[in-house]
């Protein structure tokens, strides 16, 4: 049997045909999925995987929930696509919904459809509203992979993207474990992040900054769950200077983090969140700005120069709109919550102090990261920062690894994500954690 034989249709019309994201094409093995429901998906050949990673930490709900898939069908049968100028009931209800779920008196959105979108739209909504034009942005940050939003992004994949963007400035954010301030505690990492943020305000020109820009909880790029105070502390530093402040939940928003927002969890309201992902779990895609009052009543009598044909897909909003309603229903953002407090966390915990190849573990929800390292003491990471080739090896071991276990895992340099949907259960947590906790003898392998 020939290596064509044992594949797909789909398999090779993938390979001939789809030039995919991120990737070296012709190294190229995908995985042929055919089928998947709640924490689990299904390749051609019967294998069954948990799903660690929510795909890409979206499917929050689960695969093929059932009322989501139903109202999708129902409006498709009722109307599938308008033009965004008009007044759709789908649209004007999803709208009406996310508002009364953001923070504070935020209550207008603007629709996208997707998080990168999003990103591009609240840096034009902040550089229109306060005349200036620099934006401040972390180091170990994602925003999306369109022109502005890589220029806002942080890590490595902004390197070759770069296109001559200009006013994005980088500046390090709070990261208690590898604190770039030599700080000793959670209380110090605050206070010494805010006055980095303060030194980088004064030597850039605050009356030059139109916004400041964070993921709530820095996704991607570490699961870095931010000081007590120190969103706060950066709302503060806006509101002296007259800075918009961006939270970016792309990924830690609608149950990522067991809150509705992760900025609900310190009471914090920006001016503008930028969402997508779990509003609807991709579904349909979709994405947005939640605006402040501030901004939106500088755009009453100002045309805002943006817009995307799909802008507010009927779709999409309608399946955002069953999404909240099962949210509420099933209580799926108290289920994240308890799941992180009382089995992720704690089981994590247990994982640490058997591994030595673990440094740290660290979350909140259904959104915790284990960082690896060849040394405790040191801290030296399992594979070094953006590590490919065979210094990557470490990590594609252990990703196998849980492949072969039936576990589709999340991994990202020198870091294993424990992302499942918001709707897992306890039993299938601790499933996954069980084969995370057998495959960690690799990394163990590797320590001094």
């Amino acid at each position: 049997m020939t290596l064509e034989d044992s594949k797909t249709q789909a398999w090779l019309d993938d390979r001939a045909h789809v030039f995919h994201s991120w990737s070296i094409q012709g190294a190229l093995n995908p995985v042929d999925i055919v089928g998947a429901e709640g924490c689990y998906m299904w390749d051609s050949s019967g294998k069954k995987y948990l799903d660690f990673s929510s795909q890409l930490v979206n499917v929050n709900i689960g695969h093929q929930h059932p009322k989501l898939v139903a109202a999708i069908q129902e409006q498709a049968a009722k109307m599938c696509t308008i033009a965004p100028s008009f007044a759709n009931d789908a649209r004007s209800e999803a709208a009406r919904l996310i508002t009364e779920l953001a923070p504070g008196d935020m209550n207008m959105v603007f629709f996208t459809n997707g998080g990168a979108e999003a990103a591009e739209n609240a840096l034009r909504m902040a550089r229109l509203a306060t005349g200036r034009h620099k934006v401040l942005t972390t180091y170990r940050s994602n925003h999306g992979a369109t022109a502005g939003a890589i220029a806002l992004t942080g890590d490595p994949r902004r390197w070759p993207n770069e296109t001559g963007f200009s006013g994005a400035v980088k500046f390090w954010g709070p990261y208690p474990y590898r604190s770039a301030f030599h700080a000793t505690n959670e209380r110090e990492e605050c206070q010494r992040a805010l006055q980095h943020l303060e030194d980088v305000l004064m030597m850039e020109g605050p009356h030059t900054i139109a916004m400041i820009a964070l993921e709530s909880v820095v996704g991607t790029n570490g699961i870095l769950v931010p000081p007590d105070g120190y969103l706060q502390g950066v709302r503060d530093l806006c509101d002296r200077h007259g800075i918009v402040m961006m939270c970016d939940e792309v990924m830690a928003g609608f149950g990522r983090c067991g809150e509705w927002f992760a900025v609900d969890k310190w009471n914090v309201e920006p001016d503008l969140i930028c969402f997508a992902k779990g509003v609807n779990s991709g579904y349909v895609p979709l994405g947005g700005v939640v605006i402040g009052p501030k901004i939106a009543e500088f755009f009453n009598d100002k045309m805002f120069p943006g817009g995307l044909t799909y802008s507010g897909h009927p779709l999409a909003c309608a399946a955002a709109v069953a999404s909240i309603g099962i949210f509420k229903e099933e209580r799926i953002v108290e289920n994240a919550r308890t799941i992180g407090e009382t089995v992720i966390g704690p089981e994590l915990e247990k994982i640490k102090a058997k591994h030595p190849s673990v440094g740290d573990v660290r979350g909140l929800g259904v959104f915790w990261a284990i960082e690896l390292v060849r040394n405790r003491e040191t801290r030296e990471p399992l594979v070094p920062y953006n590590a490919s080739g065979p210094a990557a090896k470490p990590m594609l071991e252990l990703a196998n690894a849980c492949k072969e276990r039936n576990l589709w895992p999340f991994t990202h340099f020198n870091r294993m994500h424990v992302v499942p949907p918001c709707t897992i259960t306890a039993d299938e947590a601790r499933e996954g954690l069980a084969i995370i906790d057998d495959v960690l003898s690799i990394a163990d392998s590797y320590t001094a």
